[in-house]
């Protein structure tokens, strides 16, 4: 598996992301935001959390208007992956590539602590190591989680079976308690926990190791 990671002036989980990818046994690219193209024969984007451009105007809306981002969308849009985490997210909503907004957290309060997801689909690339059902413990730390979709839209992610995690303590408001959903070909993944966090017992769980080795397996198998 070929990975690119993309790093944006303020991204500060940007590493984190390519070693869970290298742990996993991924071939891993550092992309700066003003590169125009992404690497030749990349099978998965990672657009890292963080606070990119300082989130000053709305959280990942400069971001998505990088050069790198056409490229991201380009790939995305020809049945590459993508996998965008917290500002990642963000940022992944603001392309268009994923329904929704990320708005203020409902306590307006910055929150940073490990929290409930349950695995609320098994059908994707991404979740594919979990059960449905299953729950893991994954960091969350964001002042801007509150994912909202309206009614007509949340409609359509659960006939489709795209809303991917839930919170199984709803933290920050989002409608649904959704924490992450899929693309309509399943194949760009944005969420607000971050799973390269829990990716090495020496920082407090692996419950995110599953997700990467999954990606990997599949990719091997295609």
């Amino acid at each position: 598996m070929k990975a690119a990671v993309i790093v944006f002036p303020g991204s500060n989980c940007d590493r984190d992301l390519a070693v869970a990818f290298e742990q996993a046994g991924a071939d891993v690219t550092m992309v700066w935001h003003k590169d125009t193209a992404l690497p030749e024969g990349i099978d998965i984007v990672g657009v890292p959390g963080g606070f990119s451009f300082g989130d000053y105007l709305r959280c990942g809306a400069i971001a998505a208007n990088s050069p790198i981002c056409q490229s991201l969308i380009q790939h995305a849009e020809r049945g590459g992956y993508a996998l965008g985490v917290c500002n990642g997210f963000q940022i992944l909503t603001e392309t268009g590539l994923l329904p929704g907004a990320l708005r203020r957290n409902a306590g307006l309060k910055y929150i940073c602590r490990t929290v409930g997801l349950e695995v609320a689909s098994a059908n994707t690339a991404f979740t594919y190591g979990y059960n449905k059902g299953d729950v893991v413990n994954v960091p969350i730390a964001h002042h801007d989680g509150n994912y909202f979709v309206t009614e007509d839209k949340l409609a359509e992610l659960r006939d489709e079976d795209r809303i991917a995690f839930t919170y199984t303590d709803n933290p920050n408001g989002s409608v649904a308690d959704i924490a992450g959903v899929v693309s309509k070909n399943r194949r760009v993944l944005g969420m607000m926990p971050h799973p390269e966090r829990a990716a090495d017992i020496g920082h407090g769980g692996t419950d995110g190791v599953a997700m990467f080795r999954a990606l990997m397996d599949q990719f091997a198998a295609a």
